[in-house]
């Protein structure tokens, strides 16, 4: 964390304080439909793969009661920023954040231990879209440091048997998450799609699967992000009630 060169901003719901760069990877909505797509009862351990700057930890920590919640991230300086986020706003004794790189995720922690994974991967292959000139904001969105297949291999050695793996993804890219996780057995079970407006096509795609589930997809009815008016584009009321606390 650098004053200089970091903002502090407010991170809701939970109304946490949240360091992150100015200028690198910066939290966005994406984080928040995924914390509200979780399921979270009967979850005591939750991991989060690629936790960036603590963001997911801190909304499931607040949205649920998981005793212990591991963030897994890569790259230093997003490790420190995530430490830092989770010390100024007093969750130390339930997130704790582990430094290294999903694809030895053996060698960072035991496996068949954890009931729910988590992840906003990095969504673009490595040859597609403009890579972000920074390190920080190219690893986080550009497949330079493990595929979706990466990732959903963490999440089978991570996750107990009927464990759950939840993420959001490109919607283009679905069929390549679908096929990395029958690979590793887990099951999709959940599929809800995320539309910018009524009218426009879906851009991404939130997912649950289960570790040796049963076939079975529940397609669940699109989540629309903004109402287009004359005036300005303005969230559903379904988004505006995610940024809002349960106790608001």
């Amino acid at each position: 964390m650098n004053k200089k060169t970091d903002t502090l901003d407010q991170l809701m719901p939970g109304n946490f304080h949240l360091w992150q760069a100015e200028r690198g990877h910066r939290y966005s909505i994406d984080a928040i439909l995924l914390a509200r797509f979780v399921r979270l009862e009967k979850c005591r351990q939750i991991a989060d793969l690629g936790t960036g700057n603590g963001v997911l930890p801190l909304l499931l920590a607040h949205l649920g009661g998981a005793e212990k919640i591991y963030g897994f991230e890569l790259q230093p300086g997003m490790v420190q920023r995530a430490r830092h986020n989770i010390e100024i706003n007093r969750m130390g004794k339930r997130i704790s954040i582990h430094e290294g790189d999903v694809r030895q995720i053996d060698g960072l922690f035991p496996g068949t231990t954890i009931d729910l994974v988590v992840s906003n991967p990095p969504y673009r292959s490595t040859v597609s879209g403009r890579i972000a000139p920074d390190d920080e904001r190219a690893l986080a969105r550009h497949e330079l440091a493990g595929s979706i297949g990466d990732f959903v291999a963490a999440a089978d050695w991570l996750l107990k048997p009927g464990g759950r793996f939840t993420v959001i993804y490109l919607a283009e890219r679905l069929n390549a998450l679908f096929a990395a996780m029958t690979r590793a057995g887990i099951e999709p079970k959940r599929l809800r799609m995320v539309h910018a407006t009524a009218n426009s096509s879906a851009r991404l795609v939130l997912i649950e699967g289960v570790k040796g589930g049963r076939p079975g997809l529940q397609v669940e009815k699109p989540l629309v992000l903004y109402v287009d008016s004359q005036a300005k584009r303005c969230y559903t009321d379904e988004v505006e009630q995610m940024y809002r606390s349960a106790e608001a």
